[in-house]
């Protein structure tokens, strides 16, 4: 459902608000954690924060962190910041229009999938998944 990109950028996210006691989350230092190419990662936290989800400071103290508390940021947010497209409800098989009276041939079907996930995504926030078990977010434990 959630492209690899997304992904990263929710285990991400996850990760600084785990971290926030501890300051500010240095990108390479992130990278390394959660097992994923340091440039690329680097793209994905630039456009969580031209989103306004985080923030970014350079320097010795400089790294990431959330720009708005956990329990005011969605998982949707997160996507929607990579992906705006990815939550809307176009017609799966790109047509013009396609409604609960005019639907393609796998819009009712695709709708039963979908809509609870977007639920899901849209009625999470960080802290909610927070306060739960995480567990590890990478196969590296710092």
């Amino acid at each position: 459902m959630i492209s690899k990109t997304a992904e990263y950028a929710l285990r991400a996210v996850l990760f600084i608000a785990r971290e926030s006691e501890q300051g500010p989350v240095r990108a390479n230092e992130l990278a390394k954690v959660l097992g994923v190419p340091s440039n690329y990662l680097s793209k994905i936290l630039h456009t969580l924060a031209r989103a306004g989800l985080l923030t970014s400071g350079r320097g010795p103290r400089g790294g990431f962190q959330l720009a708005r508390p956990a329990d005011e940021m969605w998982l949707a947010d997160v996507l929607e910041a990579l992906d705006p497209t990815l939550l809307r409800s176009d017609c799966l098989l790109g047509n013009p229009t396609c409604t609960d009276e005019e639907s393609c041939a796998v819009h009712h079907r695709w709708q039963k999938l979908r809509d609870p996930i977007c639920e899901f995504f849209r009625g999470t926030t960080v802290a909610s998944v927070m306060g739960g078990r995480l567990g590890p977010l990478s196969s590296v434990e710092k």
